[in-house]
């Protein structure tokens, strides 16, 4: 199961949020065997930016500890509005 989670960031918290979820995703990955990544698209909307969390191949007991991690970090105080949670599953091959 794989984790994409999106929000708003407001530009002048930009450089700010990146600090913060590197530095959570990075202590994340060291208690966790998942894979991380952080995106953003290219353009600003409204004086903001979209970002996105992706965490690969996540335990089930996982998402507890993000939600964790997100409160430890005080990520919430730098997006506008919530963050949203999408969770996908692989696709088996055809036999």
């Amino acid at each position: 199961m794989d984790l994409f989670i999106y929000y708003r960031v407001p530009a002048e918290h930009a450089a700010k949020m990146q600090k913060k979820v590197e530095s959570m995703q990075a202590a994340l990955h060291e208690l966790w065997p998942v894979a991380t990544a952080l995106k953003r698209r290219p353009e600003l909307k409204d004086g903001c930016e979209t970002w996105m969390e992706i965490y690969g191949q996540i335990p089930e007991d996982f998402p507890a500890a993000l939600e964790s991690a997100v409160h430890d970090a005080a990520l919430l105080a730098l997006i506008e509005g919530g963050r949203h949670i999408e969770t996908f599953i692989d696709i088996p091959p055809c036999a």
